[in-house]
């Protein structure tokens, strides 16, 4: 693996951790914040694959992380509160890096893990 594939990967697993290890108070937060918490890091290891399999493919890198961004305001849509916020958040992330700018993916996967904690707090 190069290295920016293995922060990539490194990323996705990150946020795959950040799933199993959410902890929410009542049944119902529960439910509700380990779907949102799966839904992330399903939509996060989607877009990861993707700019993976087209890591200089500034184009291909773009469509990957506005497609992310789209799927994880729908996502946010769906919840309030902090949840939604964090989840805000990381589509905000995928956003900035709609224009394929491979610095910005690097700088980016260095954040994922600010993401996951705070998509974990919304669920404490």
């Amino acid at each position: 693996m190069t290295p920016p594939r293995r922060r990539l990967a490194v990323a996705a697993a990150t946020l795959t951790l950040a799933v199993l290890t959410t902890a929410c108070g009542a049944l119902g937060q529960a439910v509700d914040c380990n779907t949102a918490a799966s839904e992330a890091s399903k939509i996060a290891s989607e877009w990861s694959t993707a700019v993976t399999s087209n890591a200089t493919d500034t184009k291909a890198i773009g469509k990957a992380s506005e497609e992310a961004a789209g799927k994880t305001k729908e996502l946010a849509g769906k919840y309030d509160g902090e949840v939604a916020a964090a989840l805000n958040e990381l589509a905000a992330g995928f956003e900035t890096l709609e224009k394929g700018d491979l610095s910005s993916v690097s700088e980016f996967t260095g954040k994922i893990g600010t993401f996951q904690s705070k998509i974990t707090a919304a669920c404490s």
